[in-house]
Protein backbone atom coordinates (compact mmCIF):
# COMPACT_ATOMS: atom_id res chain seq x y z
CA UNK A 1 0.00 0.00 0.00
CA UNK A 2 1.37 3.38 -1.00
CA UNK A 3 1.18 5.68 1.99
CA UNK A 4 -0.71 8.96 1.67
CA UNK A 5 1.49 11.94 0.97
CA UNK A 6 2.76 13.38 4.24
CA UNK A 7 2.38 17.11 3.89
CA UNK A 8 1.46 20.19 5.88
CA UNK A 9 -0.58 21.52 2.97
CA UNK A 10 -4.03 22.05 4.34
CA UNK A 11 -5.03 25.65 3.96
CA UNK A 12 -5.19 27.79 0.91
CA UNK A 13 -3.70 31.25 1.06
CA UNK A 14 -4.28 33.85 -1.59
CA UNK A 15 -5.75 33.68 -5.03
CA UNK A 16 -8.21 31.33 -6.69
CA UNK A 17 -5.28 29.95 -8.67
CA UNK A 18 -3.55 29.05 -5.43
CA UNK A 19 -6.72 27.39 -4.22
CA UNK A 20 -6.96 25.30 -7.37
CA UNK A 21 -3.31 24.30 -7.10
CA UNK A 22 -3.62 23.28 -3.45
CA UNK A 23 -0.40 25.10 -2.57
CA UNK A 24 -1.08 25.79 1.10
CA UNK A 25 1.88 26.08 3.44
CA UNK A 26 0.40 26.06 6.94
CA UNK A 27 2.69 24.37 9.44
CA UNK A 28 5.93 24.65 7.50
CA UNK A 29 9.18 24.84 9.42
CA UNK A 30 9.63 28.16 11.13
CA UNK A 31 5.94 29.04 11.33
CA UNK A 32 4.50 29.45 14.81
CA UNK A 33 2.10 26.71 15.89
CA UNK A 34 -1.58 27.53 15.82
CA UNK A 35 -2.96 29.20 18.93
CA UNK A 36 -5.67 27.12 20.60
CA UNK A 37 -8.88 29.01 21.15
CA UNK A 38 -9.81 29.45 24.81
CA UNK A 39 -13.00 30.70 26.39
CA UNK A 40 -14.20 30.95 29.95
CA UNK A 41 -17.27 28.91 30.97
CA UNK A 42 -19.32 32.13 30.87
CA UNK A 43 -18.25 33.14 27.36
CA UNK A 44 -19.79 31.90 24.15
CA UNK A 45 -17.79 29.99 21.58
CA UNK A 46 -17.64 31.13 17.98
CA UNK A 47 -18.58 28.00 16.05
CA UNK A 48 -18.35 27.28 12.34
CA UNK A 49 -20.26 24.47 10.65
CA UNK A 50 -18.40 22.51 7.99
CA UNK A 51 -21.38 20.85 6.35
CA UNK A 52 -24.42 23.01 7.03
CA UNK A 53 -27.34 20.95 5.72
CA UNK A 54 -28.78 17.57 6.65
CA UNK A 55 -27.06 16.38 9.82
CA UNK A 56 -25.25 19.72 9.92
CA UNK A 57 -28.54 21.39 10.81
CA UNK A 58 -28.91 19.12 13.85
CA UNK A 59 -25.28 19.60 14.88
CA UNK A 60 -25.38 23.38 14.63
CA UNK A 61 -28.75 23.46 16.38
CA UNK A 62 -27.24 21.38 19.18
CA UNK A 63 -24.67 24.16 19.58
CA UNK A 64 -27.34 26.86 19.51
CA UNK A 65 -26.29 28.21 22.91
CA UNK A 66 -23.10 29.52 21.26
CA UNK A 67 -22.37 31.98 18.44
CA UNK A 68 -22.70 30.42 14.98
CA UNK A 69 -20.33 32.64 13.00
CA UNK A 70 -19.71 30.70 9.77
CA UNK A 71 -21.48 28.17 7.54
CA UNK A 72 -19.49 26.17 5.02
CA UNK A 73 -20.94 23.77 2.48
CA UNK A 74 -19.95 22.86 -1.06
CA UNK A 75 -23.66 23.12 -1.89
CA UNK A 76 -25.00 26.58 -1.07
CA UNK A 77 -28.53 25.15 -1.04
CA UNK A 78 -27.55 23.29 2.10
CA UNK A 79 -26.73 26.51 3.96
CA UNK A 80 -30.09 28.23 3.50
CA UNK A 81 -31.94 26.99 6.58
CA UNK A 82 -29.14 27.78 9.01
CA UNK A 83 -28.28 31.03 7.22
CA UNK A 84 -31.85 32.22 7.82
CA UNK A 85 -31.49 31.32 11.49
CA UNK A 86 -28.03 32.88 11.80
CA UNK A 87 -28.07 35.85 9.40
CA UNK A 88 -24.72 37.22 10.63
CA UNK A 89 -22.87 33.98 9.87
CA UNK A 90 -20.48 34.21 6.92
CA UNK A 91 -21.01 31.73 4.07
CA UNK A 92 -18.28 29.65 2.43
CA UNK A 93 -18.06 26.70 0.07
CA UNK A 94 -14.48 25.64 0.91
CA UNK A 95 -13.48 25.13 4.55
CA UNK A 96 -9.84 25.83 3.70
CA UNK A 97 -10.73 29.33 2.58
CA UNK A 98 -12.89 29.79 5.67
CA UNK A 99 -10.09 28.84 8.04
CA UNK A 100 -7.64 31.09 6.22
CA UNK A 101 -9.91 34.14 6.12
CA UNK A 102 -11.97 34.02 9.30
CA UNK A 103 -9.82 34.22 12.41
CA UNK A 104 -12.54 34.52 15.05
CA UNK A 105 -13.55 30.82 14.89
CA UNK A 106 -13.02 28.84 18.11
CA UNK A 107 -14.51 25.50 17.12
CA UNK A 108 -15.95 23.62 14.16
CA UNK A 109 -18.62 21.00 13.67
CA UNK A 110 -17.91 18.60 10.79
CA UNK A 111 -21.11 17.19 9.28
CA UNK A 112 -20.01 16.30 5.77
CA UNK A 113 -20.02 12.98 3.87
CA UNK A 114 -17.65 10.44 5.43
CA UNK A 115 -14.82 10.90 2.94
CA UNK A 116 -14.47 14.54 4.01
CA UNK A 117 -14.44 14.08 7.81
CA UNK A 118 -10.72 13.62 8.36
CA UNK A 119 -9.61 16.30 5.92
CA UNK A 120 -11.87 18.92 7.49
CA UNK A 121 -11.19 17.88 11.08
CA UNK A 122 -7.43 17.78 10.54
CA UNK A 123 -7.46 21.22 8.94
CA UNK A 124 -9.49 22.66 11.80
CA UNK A 125 -7.30 21.09 14.51
CA UNK A 126 -4.08 22.26 12.88
CA UNK A 127 -5.58 25.74 12.89
CA UNK A 128 -6.13 25.43 16.64
CA UNK A 129 -9.88 24.80 16.50
CA UNK A 130 -11.83 22.38 18.67
CA UNK A 131 -13.83 19.89 16.62
CA UNK A 132 -17.07 17.92 16.81
CA UNK A 133 -17.05 15.32 14.02
CA UNK A 134 -19.98 13.23 12.88
CA UNK A 135 -19.78 9.45 12.92
CA UNK A 136 -18.04 7.51 11.60
CA UNK A 137 -15.13 9.63 12.77
CA UNK A 138 -13.25 8.95 9.54
CA UNK A 139 -13.40 7.22 6.17
CA UNK A 140 -10.37 4.98 6.83
CA UNK A 141 -8.60 3.31 9.73
CA UNK A 142 -5.41 5.29 9.12
CA UNK A 143 -7.33 8.56 9.34
CA UNK A 144 -8.85 7.57 12.69
CA UNK A 145 -5.40 6.91 14.12
CA UNK A 146 -4.05 10.21 12.75
CA UNK A 147 -6.94 12.30 14.09
CA UNK A 148 -6.50 10.88 17.58
CA UNK A 149 -2.76 11.56 17.47
CA UNK A 150 -3.26 15.12 16.19
CA UNK A 151 -5.93 15.92 18.78
CA UNK A 152 -3.52 14.95 21.56
CA UNK A 153 -0.70 16.94 19.99
CA UNK A 154 -2.80 20.06 19.44
CA UNK A 155 -4.57 19.76 22.83
CA UNK A 156 -7.96 20.60 21.34
CA UNK A 157 -11.34 19.45 22.62
CA UNK A 158 -12.92 16.76 20.46
CA UNK A 159 -16.10 14.73 20.23
CA UNK A 160 -17.49 12.19 17.75
CA UNK A 161 -21.20 12.47 17.02
CA UNK A 162 -22.34 9.16 18.53
CA UNK A 163 -24.76 10.89 20.87
CA UNK A 164 -25.78 7.73 22.69
CA UNK A 165 -22.40 7.75 24.41
CA UNK A 166 -23.66 10.66 26.52
CA UNK A 167 -26.80 8.76 27.51
CA UNK A 168 -27.62 7.16 30.84
CA UNK A 169 -28.76 3.96 29.15
CA UNK A 170 -25.34 2.84 27.93
CA UNK A 171 -23.93 3.53 31.39
CA UNK A 172 -26.66 1.44 33.01
CA UNK A 173 -25.88 -1.36 30.55
CA UNK A 174 -22.16 -1.26 31.39
CA UNK A 175 -22.96 -1.39 35.10
CA UNK A 176 -25.28 -4.36 34.59
CA UNK A 177 -22.61 -6.26 32.64
CA UNK A 178 -19.80 -5.37 35.04
CA UNK A 179 -21.84 -6.32 38.10
CA UNK A 180 -22.28 -9.84 36.70
CA UNK A 181 -25.98 -9.64 35.84
CA UNK A 182 -25.57 -12.27 33.09
CA UNK A 183 -22.17 -13.68 34.00
CA UNK A 184 -19.26 -13.81 31.59
CA UNK A 185 -20.13 -12.68 28.07
CA UNK A 186 -18.59 -14.55 25.14
CA UNK A 187 -20.95 -13.54 22.32
CA UNK A 188 -22.46 -10.21 21.22
CA UNK A 189 -24.73 -9.34 18.30
CA UNK A 190 -25.38 -5.92 16.77
CA UNK A 191 -27.95 -5.30 14.06
CA UNK A 192 -29.53 -2.56 11.96
CA UNK A 193 -32.14 -2.10 9.25
CA UNK A 194 -29.63 -0.06 7.20
CA UNK A 195 -29.01 0.49 4.35
CA UNK A 196 -32.12 2.56 3.70
CA UNK A 197 -30.45 4.10 0.62
CA UNK A 198 -29.46 2.40 -2.66
CA UNK A 199 -26.48 0.02 -2.49
CA UNK A 200 -25.12 -2.80 -4.62
CA UNK A 201 -24.95 -0.55 -7.70
CA UNK A 202 -22.33 0.10 -10.36
CA UNK A 203 -21.10 3.54 -11.34
CA UNK A 204 -23.18 5.04 -14.18
CA UNK A 205 -21.38 6.14 -17.34
CA UNK A 206 -23.05 9.55 -17.31
CA UNK A 207 -21.85 13.11 -17.01
CA UNK A 208 -24.28 15.80 -15.91
CA UNK A 209 -23.76 19.48 -15.20
CA UNK A 210 -23.77 20.23 -11.47
CA UNK A 211 -26.31 22.78 -10.22
CA UNK A 212 -24.84 26.28 -10.06
CA UNK A 213 -25.06 26.27 -6.26
CA UNK A 214 -22.87 23.14 -6.00
CA UNK A 215 -19.10 23.27 -6.23
CA UNK A 216 -18.58 19.67 -7.34
CA UNK A 217 -14.79 19.84 -7.10
CA UNK A 218 -14.99 20.88 -3.45
CA UNK A 219 -17.69 18.29 -2.73
CA UNK A 220 -15.35 15.59 -4.08
CA UNK A 221 -12.56 16.94 -1.91
CA UNK A 222 -9.99 14.16 -1.33
CA UNK A 223 -11.95 11.57 -3.34
CA UNK A 224 -10.89 10.47 -6.83
CA UNK A 225 -12.24 12.70 -9.56
CA UNK A 226 -15.48 11.59 -11.19
CA UNK A 227 -18.23 13.44 -13.07
CA UNK A 228 -21.34 14.68 -11.34
CA UNK A 229 -24.44 12.57 -11.96
CA UNK A 230 -27.86 13.87 -10.94
CA UNK A 231 -29.92 10.65 -11.09
CA UNK A 232 -28.80 7.02 -11.13
CA UNK A 233 -30.36 5.27 -14.14
CA UNK A 234 -31.23 2.17 -12.10
CA UNK A 235 -32.92 3.85 -9.13
CA UNK A 236 -34.09 7.08 -10.74
CA UNK A 237 -33.00 8.82 -7.52
CA UNK A 238 -30.07 11.02 -6.57
CA UNK A 239 -26.82 9.33 -7.51
CA UNK A 240 -24.33 10.83 -5.05
CA UNK A 241 -25.57 14.03 -3.47
CA UNK A 242 -27.32 14.53 -1.15
CA UNK A 243 -27.55 11.59 1.30
CA UNK A 244 -27.12 8.62 -1.07
CA UNK A 245 -23.33 9.03 -1.06
CA UNK A 246 -23.32 6.61 1.91
CA UNK A 247 -23.32 3.49 -0.23
CA UNK A 248 -20.38 4.49 -2.48
CA UNK A 249 -16.97 3.33 -1.22
CA UNK A 250 -15.30 6.56 -2.41
CA UNK A 251 -17.58 8.69 -0.24
CA UNK A 252 -19.21 6.58 2.49
CA UNK A 253 -18.79 3.54 4.68
CA UNK A 254 -22.09 1.77 4.06
CA UNK A 255 -24.33 0.48 6.83
CA UNK A 256 -21.37 0.00 9.17
CA UNK A 257 -20.36 3.63 8.81
CA UNK A 258 -23.87 4.90 9.33
CA UNK A 259 -24.92 2.88 12.37
CA UNK A 260 -22.09 0.86 13.94
CA UNK A 261 -20.66 3.87 15.80
CA UNK A 262 -24.04 3.96 17.57
CA UNK A 263 -24.97 0.30 17.89
CA UNK A 264 -21.50 -1.13 18.55
CA UNK A 265 -20.76 1.56 21.14
CA UNK A 266 -22.39 -0.33 24.05
CA UNK A 267 -20.38 -3.52 23.29
CA UNK A 268 -17.21 -1.51 22.76
CA UNK A 269 -17.53 0.15 26.16
CA UNK A 270 -19.09 -2.63 28.21
CA UNK A 271 -16.82 -5.35 26.83
CA UNK A 272 -13.64 -3.19 26.74
CA UNK A 273 -12.98 -4.48 23.26
CA UNK A 274 -9.64 -3.13 22.04
CA UNK A 275 -8.11 -4.48 18.83
CA UNK A 276 -9.78 -7.56 17.30
CA UNK A 277 -7.72 -10.56 16.28
CA UNK A 278 -9.65 -11.16 13.07
CA UNK A 279 -12.68 -10.17 11.05
CA UNK A 280 -14.53 -12.10 8.34
CA UNK A 281 -17.68 -12.01 6.26
CA UNK A 282 -20.24 -14.65 7.18
CA UNK A 283 -22.57 -13.62 4.34
CA UNK A 284 -23.17 -10.68 2.03
CA UNK A 285 -25.50 -9.90 -0.83
CA UNK A 286 -25.21 -7.35 -3.61
CA UNK A 287 -21.72 -5.97 -3.10
CA UNK A 288 -19.99 -4.32 -6.07
CA UNK A 289 -16.56 -2.80 -6.62
CA UNK A 290 -18.15 0.62 -6.27
CA UNK A 291 -20.66 0.06 -3.46
CA UNK A 292 -21.25 -1.68 -0.15
CA UNK A 293 -23.63 -4.69 -0.09
CA UNK A 294 -27.39 -4.66 0.37
CA UNK A 295 -27.05 -6.90 3.42
CA UNK A 296 -24.29 -8.65 5.31
CA UNK A 297 -23.20 -10.46 8.44
CA UNK A 298 -19.67 -9.83 9.73
CA UNK A 299 -17.84 -11.72 12.47
CA UNK A 300 -15.19 -10.15 14.72
CA UNK A 301 -13.01 -12.19 17.10
CA UNK A 302 -11.52 -10.48 20.18
CA UNK A 303 -8.96 -11.93 22.57
CA UNK A 304 -9.39 -12.23 26.34
CA UNK A 305 -9.23 -8.81 27.98
CA UNK A 306 -8.26 -8.64 31.65
CA UNK A 307 -10.77 -10.83 33.49
CA UNK A 308 -13.05 -10.99 30.42
CA UNK A 309 -12.88 -14.09 28.19
CA UNK A 310 -12.36 -14.13 24.43
CA UNK A 311 -15.42 -12.78 22.65
CA UNK A 312 -17.12 -13.10 19.26
CA UNK A 313 -19.09 -10.12 17.96
CA UNK A 314 -21.47 -10.36 14.99
CA UNK A 315 -22.63 -7.39 12.92
CA UNK A 316 -25.94 -7.89 11.02
CA UNK A 317 -27.33 -5.36 8.53
CA UNK A 318 -29.84 -5.11 5.70
CA UNK A 319 -32.54 -6.80 7.76
CA UNK A 320 -30.46 -9.71 9.02
CA UNK A 321 -31.38 -10.43 12.64
CA UNK A 322 -29.51 -12.06 15.53
CA UNK A 323 -30.45 -15.46 16.93
CA UNK A 324 -33.00 -15.39 19.73
CA UNK A 325 -31.56 -16.06 23.22
CA UNK A 326 -32.54 -19.30 24.94
CA UNK A 327 -35.87 -19.25 26.80
CA UNK A 328 -36.89 -15.95 25.20
CA UNK A 329 -40.50 -15.92 23.93
CA UNK A 330 -40.95 -15.44 20.18
CA UNK A 331 -43.01 -12.29 20.69
CA UNK A 332 -40.42 -10.62 22.93
CA UNK A 333 -38.75 -7.67 21.17
CA UNK A 334 -34.96 -7.59 21.20
CA UNK A 335 -33.42 -4.13 21.29
CA UNK A 336 -35.79 -1.73 19.59
CA UNK A 337 -36.77 -4.26 16.93
CA UNK A 338 -34.87 -3.43 13.75
CA UNK A 339 -31.83 -1.93 15.53
CA UNK A 340 -30.06 -2.96 18.70
CA UNK A 341 -27.38 -4.92 20.51
CA UNK A 342 -27.58 -8.27 22.31
CA UNK A 343 -25.21 -9.69 24.94
CA UNK A 344 -25.23 -13.45 25.50
CA UNK A 345 -23.87 -14.34 28.92
CA UNK A 346 -23.38 -17.62 30.77
CA UNK A 347 -26.34 -16.75 33.02
CA UNK A 348 -28.66 -14.95 30.60
CA UNK A 349 -28.92 -12.20 28.01
CA UNK A 350 -29.31 -8.42 27.83
CA UNK A 351 -30.45 -6.37 24.84
CA UNK A 352 -30.36 -2.62 24.36
CA UNK A 353 -31.74 -0.08 21.92
CA UNK A 354 -29.75 1.61 19.17
CA UNK A 355 -27.94 4.06 21.46
CA UNK A 356 -27.66 1.71 24.42
CA UNK A 357 -30.97 2.84 25.91
CA UNK A 358 -33.28 0.60 27.89
CA UNK A 359 -30.95 -2.30 28.69
CA UNK A 360 -33.24 -5.27 29.34
CA UNK A 361 -32.74 -8.78 30.67
CA UNK A 362 -34.19 -11.63 28.62
CA UNK A 363 -36.61 -13.13 29.11
CA UNK A 364 -38.13 -9.78 30.15
CA UNK A 365 -39.84 -11.48 33.10
CA UNK A 366 -36.44 -11.41 34.81
CA UNK A 367 -36.65 -7.61 35.04
CA UNK A 368 -39.50 -7.86 37.57
CA UNK A 369 -37.24 -8.77 40.47
CA UNK A 370 -34.00 -7.31 39.11
CA UNK A 371 -32.29 -4.68 41.24
CA UNK A 372 -29.93 -2.45 39.31
CA UNK A 373 -26.45 -2.00 40.79
CA UNK A 374 -25.42 1.31 42.30
CA UNK A 375 -24.16 3.72 39.60
CA UNK A 376 -20.39 3.70 39.15
CA UNK A 377 -20.06 5.70 35.93
CA UNK A 378 -20.35 9.47 35.90
CA UNK A 379 -23.48 10.73 34.14
CA UNK A 380 -23.39 13.46 31.49
CA UNK A 381 -25.53 16.46 32.49
CA UNK A 382 -28.84 16.41 30.61
CA UNK A 383 -27.37 13.52 28.56
CA UNK A 384 -26.39 16.31 26.14
CA UNK A 385 -23.58 15.30 23.78
CA UNK A 386 -23.14 18.84 22.42
CA UNK A 387 -22.97 20.54 25.81
CA UNK A 388 -20.49 17.90 26.92
CA UNK A 389 -18.20 18.97 24.05
CA UNK A 390 -18.85 22.70 24.52
CA UNK A 391 -17.81 22.51 28.17
CA UNK A 392 -14.64 20.68 27.13
CA UNK A 393 -13.90 23.48 24.65
CA UNK A 394 -14.15 25.95 27.53
CA UNK A 395 -11.57 24.13 29.65
CA UNK A 396 -13.76 21.47 31.23
CA UNK A 397 -12.99 17.77 31.40
CA UNK A 398 -12.55 15.92 28.09
CA UNK A 399 -15.79 15.12 26.28
CA UNK A 400 -16.96 11.55 26.75
CA UNK A 401 -16.48 10.48 23.11
CA UNK A 402 -13.29 12.43 22.53
CA UNK A 403 -10.91 11.05 19.92
CA UNK A 404 -8.92 9.01 22.45
CA UNK A 405 -12.09 6.91 22.79
CA UNK A 406 -13.78 7.33 19.42
CA UNK A 407 -10.63 6.99 17.31
CA UNK A 408 -9.78 3.42 18.36
CA UNK A 409 -13.48 2.55 18.32
CA UNK A 410 -13.82 3.79 14.74
CA UNK A 411 -10.86 1.61 13.76
CA UNK A 412 -12.79 -1.46 14.91
CA UNK A 413 -15.91 -0.43 12.99
CA UNK A 414 -14.11 0.26 9.72
CA UNK A 415 -12.19 -3.00 9.84
CA UNK A 416 -15.46 -4.70 8.91
CA UNK A 417 -15.42 -2.90 5.56
CA UNK A 418 -11.98 -4.35 4.78
CA UNK A 419 -13.49 -7.80 5.17
CA UNK A 420 -16.43 -6.86 2.94
CA UNK A 421 -14.18 -5.49 0.21
CA UNK A 422 -11.87 -8.51 0.14
CA UNK A 423 -14.35 -11.27 1.03
CA UNK A 424 -11.67 -12.97 3.10
CA UNK A 425 -10.99 -13.69 6.77
CA UNK A 426 -8.48 -11.05 7.82
CA UNK A 427 -5.99 -11.46 10.65
CA UNK A 428 -5.40 -8.05 12.18
CA UNK A 429 -2.33 -6.50 13.81
CA UNK A 430 -4.06 -3.57 15.45
CA UNK A 431 -1.08 -1.67 16.89
CA UNK A 432 0.57 -1.63 13.47
CA UNK A 433 -2.68 -1.19 11.47
CA UNK A 434 -1.83 -4.14 9.26
CA UNK A 435 -3.61 -7.19 7.88
CA UNK A 436 -1.04 -9.96 8.24
CA UNK A 437 -2.51 -12.71 6.03
CA UNK A 438 -3.96 -10.81 3.07
CA UNK A 439 -1.65 -8.10 1.68
CA UNK A 440 -4.24 -6.76 -0.75
CA UNK A 441 -6.53 -5.81 2.16
CA UNK A 442 -3.97 -3.26 3.35
CA UNK A 443 -4.88 -1.12 0.35
CA UNK A 444 -8.07 -0.20 2.20
CA UNK A 445 -6.42 0.70 5.53
CA UNK A 446 -5.81 4.12 4.03
CA UNK A 447 -6.42 5.78 0.66
CA UNK A 448 -4.91 8.18 -1.84
CA UNK A 449 -5.83 11.87 -1.70
CA UNK A 450 -6.34 14.26 -4.58
CA UNK A 451 -3.74 16.99 -4.79
CA UNK A 452 -4.60 19.89 -2.54
CA UNK A 453 -6.60 17.70 -0.15
CA UNK A 454 -3.83 15.72 1.53
CA UNK A 455 -3.76 15.28 5.30
CA UNK A 456 -0.74 14.97 7.57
Amino acid sequence: MKKPEISRRMFLAGSAAAIAAGCATTGKKGKAPAKISTRSPNEKLNIAGIGAGGKGIADLSGCGSENIVALCDADLNQTRQMAAKHPNAKIYQDFRVMLEKQKDIDACTVSTPDHFHAVAAMGAMLAGKHVYVQKPLTHTIWEARKLAETARKMKVATQMGNQGHSGNGVRELCEMIWSGAIGQVKEVHCWTNRPIWPQGLDRPDIKDTPPKELNWDVWLGPAPDRPYVSKHPVTGKNCYHPFVWRGWWDFGCGALGDMACHIMDPPNWAMKLGHPLSVEVVSQEGITKEQAPNKSIIKYEFPARGDMPALTLYWHDGGNMPPRPANTPADEVLGEGDNGSLFIGEKGAISAHCYGEKPTLHPISLMKDYKAPAPTLERIPEEDHYKDWIQACKGGKPACSNFDYSGPFTEIVLLGNLALRTGKKLEWDGPNMKVTNCPEANEFVSKQYRKGWEIV
